[in-house]
């Protein structure tokens, strides 16, 4: 097992970023050359998430993250922090992901990209990455 913390600064409240590269370099040096990685965000106004990532789409995401899940709706958690958006939109994506690893690389499709979704920033934010063979 092979084990490190990755960590994301992040600039806007609701921010997508594609930390694929960052991940594949993690799983390189890891020197496992088949087995799987896991992703695991520390947080619990966050998300991980696999899928294209392509400029329209990323827009996309974000606009339905804001129309699924509506800012200042009088959430009963707002009254402790003012971040229940945050929350209840982590609660449709999820806060981990696991990829094959096989050559030493992820094996992602040739489209999918992993994407940190961030949802209460900006933060500084760690994800564990943990290879396992």
């Amino acid at each position: 097992m092979y084990k490190r913390v990755f960590e994301v600064k992040t600039s806007d409240r609701l921010e997508i970023i594609d930390i694929s590269s960052g991940i594949n370099s993690i799983v390189a040096g890891s020197g496992v050359k088949t087995g799987l990685v896991n992703l695991f965000s520390q947080h619990s106004t966050s998300g991980i998430v696999i899928n294209e990532n392509e400029s329209g789409l990323v827009e996309d995401f974000k606009n339905l993250l804001k129309k699924i899940v509506q800012d200042e709706s009088g959430y009963k958690h707002d009254r402790i922090d003012n971040n229940a958006d945050s929350h209840l939109r982590s609660l449709l994506m999820g806060n981990s992901v696991n990829v094959p690893v096989e050559n030493g690389r992820m094996e992602l499709g040739t489209w999918q990209s992993i994407f940190f979704i961030e949802l209460d920033g900006p933060r500084t934010r760690n994800i564990i990455v943990t290879v396992l063979h």
